[in-house]
């Protein structure tokens, strides 16, 4: 027994990261093979033949990629009260896809949302807007996942980021362009369990370990194990005020900027092209609901345990570095410092560190998205805990991808070349096309993963604002709107991604400045992760008053939405 033990604690954390992550990734390899696409049928919805509980695993897996693992309690251990609007906004987004949208696009039976667009609006014209916008939203959202792999190889695995992205963009290419839909389902059923798993053992851990409470969800609440009587968010908001920071129980932001940041995030959830498309690959209407329901609860289980590992995380962190001697910090200090994510400057030469507000006296940067995945080291959990937490959030930010990367495919090989350049193309040229587009794709997410903008959640913002600029108002009109025409769901959807766009690049990269403008320069006070909320307005807005002045939609597109909106009582279509 004490010899397996020995043996146990001998491996170390990186020899424990080969073991599970190699793990990992032979099993998602092998199910690609097992479930391999041999129909465009197959490789864009899975055959339409997946039970509710695996699309709800699958769905689940999808939506919490790299930002939600990785990045998610990062932001909010270091924007406290503020980062709640990453809770809210992506939750109730959720909720909003699967009562408002999933059901109604699923009956009307399209692969893809350019292909819905394209239908409903019946125009080549409306179909290549939201190509573009399909492709500009899933590229952006893909950047964040593949930093985020980047990230976890070049910690783990002891490699730069930018080798980590490509290790990471081989093993996505080989499962989803191999397998497509089919094969990423069952892959992402897979990576749920691995991730959750990942997610949840160190934060049970932790509170037990600070709190005596196994619950993490009660735990940050909870007063601390060491009888002081203290509870631990006090104790976080004394530290946090005595090294000049605001409290971490007070909020910062703008009560504007939080309501446009969540509602961007909300209805940005709603037109995600990736996660709509999971809503094709069951048999019914009634399956699409089924599963929506089950990946809302799997997806509940890591969003309320998020702000506990933030809070875990933020003041295991003060305690671990501030004002300690530099020469003895602890080991898993040094290796952060080696992948660029941790860096410490002596500004007075006393050899400690300074982790302090004023940004002139500071002298500890630490990089958001590290918080998750050094937080088991920082506690001195297992070895063994700390390489699962690995493993999770490469299933994370896998699973995304790979659903990112199917839409761009199937945006090109079906909604472009099939519907539009070459509607006479064979099954199986189609098929060598999707798959051409996810090689291709693959390369481009690669570029972006290797020169992010920003860490991972602020990019995955960015690409909820896009899509809630673009997607949201003419999914939605088109079906609760029977009036509205091509020519008003265009000019909106143009209107809304190049508002957006423009304040993006303004705000977010600074290309029409010298440097990225601070705060005070924003546009009504909102940030530009917000500005999805005024661009989606500004393209109902502009969609309605073009509307009115435009012909009417053709009578059967109007008999499509009705059918679509109300049950005709008879069939499957109709839940029976």
């Amino acid at each position: 027994m004490m010899n397996s033990l020995f043996f146990v604690s001998a491996l170390g954390v990186q020899n424990w990261t080969y073991i599970l992550v190699g793990a990992t990734f032979a099993l998602y390899i092998g199910i690609a093979i097992w479930t391999r696409a041999s129909s465009t049928k197959e490789f864009y919805v899975a055959g339409g033949g997946v039970s509710p509980l695996a699309n709800g695993m699958a769905t689940a897996a999808d939506w919490m990629s790299a930002a939600s693992f990785i990045s998610m309690a990062g932001i909010i251990s270091f924007a406290g009260y503020d980062g709640a609007v990453y809770l809210m906004g992506w939750t109730g987004g959720y909720v909003l896809l699967a009562l408002l949208l999933a059901p109604y696009l699923r009956k009307f039976g399209k692969f893809t949302v350019p292909d819905f667009i394209g239908d409903r609006y019946y125009s080549k014209t409306a179909r290549l807007v939201a190509i573009f916008c399909a492709l500009l939203i899933s590229f952006t959202y893909v950047a964040g996942q593949m930093r985020g792999v980047g990230i976890v190889f070049s910690r783990f695995l002891e490699v730069d980021i930018n080798t980590g992205v490509i290790i990471g963009m081989l093993i996505v290419l080989f499962y989803a362009v191999l397998g497509g839909m089919k094969g990423i389902t069952y892959t992402q059923v897979a990576q749920y369990c691995v991730l959750i798993f990942a997610f949840m053992v160190p934060a049970i851990f932790i509170s037990i370990q600070m709190t005596g409470n196994p619950i993490p969800q009660l735990g940050f609440g909870s007063q601390l194990a060491d009888g002081s009587g203290t509870y631990l968010l006090d104790k976080l908001d004394g530290l946090s005020t005595e090294l000049g920071f605001a409290e971490y129980t007070e909020g910062s932001k703008s009560m504007m900027d939080v309501f446009a940041i969540t509602l961007a995030l909300m209805v940005g959830t709603a037109g995600l092209p990736h996660v709509i498309v999971r809503f094709f690959t069951v048999k019914r209407v009634k399956d699409a609901r089924k599963s929506a329901g089950l990946a809302l609860l799997l997806i509940v289980i890591l969003y309320t345990t998020a702000p506990a590992v933030a809070v875990f995380a933020r003041t295991n962190l003060i305690e671990t570095v501030s004002n300690k001697e530099y020469a003895n910090v602890p080991e898993w200090f040094k290796k952060w410092e080696k992948t660029g994510l941790i860096t410490f400057t002596d500004k007075n030469n006393d050899g400690r560190i300074q982790y302090v507000a004023n940004k002139d006296q500071n002298e500890l940067v630490v990089d958001n998205d590290i918080m998750v995945l050094a937080n088991p080291e920082i506690a001195k959990l297992p070895d063994w805990v700390i390489a699962l937490v690995a493993a999770g959030g490469l299933a994370a930010a896998l699973s995304t991808a790979a659903g990112l990367l199917l839409v761009i495919s199937s945006s090109v090989s079906h909604d472009l070349i099939k519907k539009i350049i070459n509607p006479k193309i064979s099954e199986k040229g189609e098929l060598i096309a999707a798959r051409l587009s996810a090689v291709a794709a693959v390369c481009v997410a690669g570029y972006f993963g290797i020169n992010p903008p920003g860490f991972v959640a602020a990019v995955v913002a960015l690409a909820f604002g896009l899509a809630a600029a673009s997607f949201f108002p003419a999914i939605i009109l088109g079906i609760f709107y029977k009036r509205m025409n091509k020519e008003g769901a265009i000019a909106g959807m143009v209107v809304g991604i190049i508002a957006m766009l423009l304040y993006m690049v303004k705000f977010k990269l600074g290309w029409f400045d010298d440097a990225v403008p601070d705060k005070n320069e924003w546009w009504f006070g909102i940030s530009p992760e917000g500005f999805g909320t005024i661009a989606m307005l500004l393209n109902f807005l502009v969609s309605i008053v073009i509307m009115k002045f435009t012909p009417q939609p053709p009578q059967e597109v109007q008999d499509i939405v009705e059918l679509i909106r109300i049950p005709s009582g008879a069939g499957e279509a109709s839940d029976h």
